[in-house]
Order: C-alpha cells, then structure tokens, then sequence
C-alpha cells in the first residue's frame, strides 16, 4: 500500500513558561517526526468505532503470502448479514496511523540577551493513507456440529458466518473446506464456542480479486450490536513464537477508551531529550517502548494517544474531515457537520475544534501468550483529557551573546544536557557514555570529568 502523504502548512504559536521543559499543558512545538505503525515488522492495526451497544470493527490486512492462502477466523457475537459487512479503504487506517502516532518536536532557545515576552514561537510544521452435493456437504457439516449460518460475497472476499456445538468439529470443518489455519487452534477456539459466539470467516475469491485492479488486499468492516466491548487476540496467537503489536484506534463519542482486564498505562511523554535522537526517532521509540514494556511485566496496554478528532496539536497530519470519520465506521456524526476548514498560509492560529463529537483513543498492546491469556475487553469513559506520546528536542542558542544573562544561560548547558542524557538512558536502557560521546559529536558543550560521573 502507498503511504498516503499529507503537505500541512501550519504556524502555530505558544505561551510557556520560560525555562528547560515547556508546561505540561503547552504541547505545541515543531512537529518533526512520528513513531508510526511503519517502525513494526509486523503490526495488527484495528478501528474500533462504538456509541452504546452500536460497534464498527475495521481491520487492517496485513498478510504478507499468496492471497490463495489467506484466511481469517473472527469470533463475533451476533450471525452478520452481508449488508453488516464492507470493504474499507486502506488509506482510512492510514490516516489513523498518521494523525494519532507518537511524535517529535522541536523548540529553539531564544538570545538570553535579548528582550522577550515569555512568548517561545516555533518554527512553521514540516510537511509531514441446493443440488444433491450441496446437501450431503450440509449433512457432513451438521455431523461436525457446524451451521453455516450466512453466506455472501463482499468485495473480494468471500464471507461464511459459522455457529459451532465443538471446538474439534470447527477445526475439521475449516481444513476440510481449505482454510488454512495454524495447527492447535480447538483449544483457543473452544472459550468462543462456550459464549455461543459466531465465526466470521473469509477467504479471498482469487477471480474478483484478479479484475479489482488492488495490489493488495482491502481492510474489512464489519457492523453489529452487543453488550461486549471486546477484540479477540487469542486466535492470533496460535503457534507465534514472539510478541506480536497490536494497535487499536478506538472512536467514541465521549471520551477515552481503555482495557477492563488488563492496566491501562500511558507512553512516558514530554521528556526532553538530546536533539540527535533527530536522526534516530524510530530507534528511540522502539527501544523506548521496549524499556516500557519490560518495566510493567509485559501485560498491560499503553495509551499513546488521546485527543478530540476536530484538532490537533501539534499536527503531524490533519485531522480527519467527515468523509473520512465516516469511512472509518463512525455513524453518531451531526446531520449538518461544518467540517474541518482549512488554515490560510501564513496564518497564526490552531487548527479550529470542530464539534464532530468523535474521540480517538490510540492503545499500543505488546502481547503473549502467558502475558495475555484472555482476549481485551474495553470500556469507553467521560475522560476528555488530551494526551500524547510526545518527545521534545530543546535547541540551544547558539548566537552571539555577551551579556551577564549570556554567561549565565551557557553555564547551565551542561547540566541540562547531562539531564537529557540520563533522561534518555533512563527510557531507552541505551548506554549512557555511548549518549554522551554522540553528544558531543552533535556540537554539544562537553561535559568536565567531574561532571560525567
């Protein structure tokens, strides 16, 4: 899939306290880079639109092979009829992916010599997707104890929804009908059997596929109503041999989403840290996290972002218009929605909150087997705070500068970049001489032996 690349022309302006670190309510910056789902080999990503009982479940596909040999097994909760199930667009979870990931920012010393209102102005963001066979097969399959419950074509797949009496019936049945699933999955498709939950299965019809003119198979969007705010995971696990990431984007027209059954946590964010990590973001959010996931026993869900879908800040890609929010399952919004206007060249202000009542709640979830033995279940709530996994390069003035203020603010450099290189070895576990000596390298003050400890 191409990524779908987004040019955003946007000044912005700040009120901070002077000092180190901007206020923690102040998020703004130089939008630099973002940790997208691009810095994982291999990343589920799902969209989970929900108000009430009401659930839009998209899935992204990433399966990589012969698409003769794809096949997806999704527990659900009700029998779907082909108007509950579509093709989306995969630039809709591209969008997601840009709009809410983890992201670097920049601000600029200002002269310690000259005269300033408190007022720290960022740089304008960068530019930043029923004949005789028929019934002896259904006489077969009853004495399996599995009903095809509904059958339809959508896009390029073709859709079964199956109910099941047994988990080794189930299995039979779908390798007897050329779904290839990994070995061992009765045991995990047993618990689904007990809640008397459905089977949405779907494999590729080769000859639509062949004239849809895609080079790549199409997320698909399911619809349907239940009590359960859940994703199964077990299913995925079958046979896998390492972590596996999971993203979620859940929209809601309340607030933040987070998991019932497991802690709920949020990315560190808002450190500042060496302004060379610049040109290595995606290895310090990797092993960031990393360090993350090790620190609380590999068993929760991190929370990487939280915001209002009418704006942004900062931006590192625009918010979704009303188009898109729909494409991506959203279906609470207004009658009339105004829409995202867009912002003139040149101009000062944020991107305007629109009231599209549509909140994004981006969850990270590493899991294995013995650390995630049941599947997630969510719940949204009326928490509107805004956050995100947000990292931030402070540069220093570099200038001429001679008066008192001048000598002040560089003597107090190499202590702030010894805090920075402890801040990022502290969340990286990266071997601190190893920051400094890159520090230094950087046209960073060097530290005196005194100071490197």
């Amino acid at each position: 899939m191409k990524q779908l690349k987004l040019l955003i022309s946007l000044l912005l302006t700040c009120v901070v306290i002077l000092g180190f670190a901007p206020t923690a309510s102040a998020f703004c910056g130089f939008y630099v880079a973002k940790a997208d789902t691009k810095l994982y080999n291999k990343a589920s990503q799902v969209v989970i639109a929900r108000d009430e009982n009401k659930t839009v479940l998209t899935m992204a596909n990433d399966f990589q092979g012969e698409v003769k040999d794809f096949a997806i097994v999704v527990p659900v909760p009700t029998v779907l009829q082909k108007e509950q199930v579509r093709v989306a667009k995969p630039s809709i979870i591209e969008r997601l992916d840009a709009f809410s990931a983890p992201r670097l920012v920049e601000y600029f010393d200002s002269d310690p010599c000259a005269d300033y209102d408190n007022i720290r102005r960022p740089l304008p963001m960068a530019a930043p997707r029923a004949g005789v066979q028929q019934l002896s097969e259904m006489a077969r399959d009853r004495n399996l104890g599995v009903t095809v419950e509904a059958r339809f074509n959508v896009g390029e797949y073709d859709i079964l929804i199956l109910s099941a009496k047994e988990s080794g019936g189930l299995e039979t049945w779908l390798n007897r009908n050329g779904y290839k699933i990994p070995r061992g999955a009765k045991a995990l498709l047993k618990p689904y059997i007990r809640q008397n939950m459905k089977f949405f299965v779907a494999k590729v019809n080769l000859d639509k596929f062949a004239t849809s003119g895609y080079q790549n198979l199409r997320p698909l969007q399911i619809a349907y109503e239940s009590p359960k705010f859940m994703l199964p995971i077990r299913l995925g696990m079958i046979n896998a041999t390492t972590e596996q990431d999971l993203i979620a984007y859940i929209l809601s027209p309340k607030g933040q989403a987070e998991v019932t059954n497991y802690r709920t946590v949020k990315v560190p964010s808002g450190n500042n840290i060496p302004v060379y990590v610049k040109q290595e973001f995606g290895d310090f959010y990797k092993s960031m996290f990393q360090t993350s996931y090790l620190k609380e026993d590999r068993k929760v869900a991190f929370l990487e972002y939280a915001w209002d879908m009418g704006s942004c800040d900062p931006c590192s890609a625009e918010p979704l218009n009303n188009e898109e929010l729909k494409d991506a399952g959203v279906f609470w919004l207004e009658k009339n929605p105004s829409g995202v206007a867009p912002i003139p060249p040149g101009s000062f202000r944020r991107p305007p909150i629109v009231s599209n009542n549509v909140f994004i709640t981006r969850l990270h979830v590493r899991y294995t087997r013995d650390k995630f033995p049941e599947d997630l279940m969510f719940q949204t709530t009326a928490n509107t705070e805004n956050f995100q996994g947000r990292y931030v390069l402070q540069h220093p003035f570099t200038g001429e500068a001679k008066c008192s203020a001048a000598r002040e603010y560089k003597r107090g450099l190499n202590k702030r970049y010894e805090q920075e290189a402890q801040t990022l070895a502290k969340l990286t576990n990266w071997n601190i001489q190893d920051i400094r000596r890159k520090m230094k390298l950087n046209g960073q003050a060097a530290l005196s032996w005194w100071q490197r400890g």
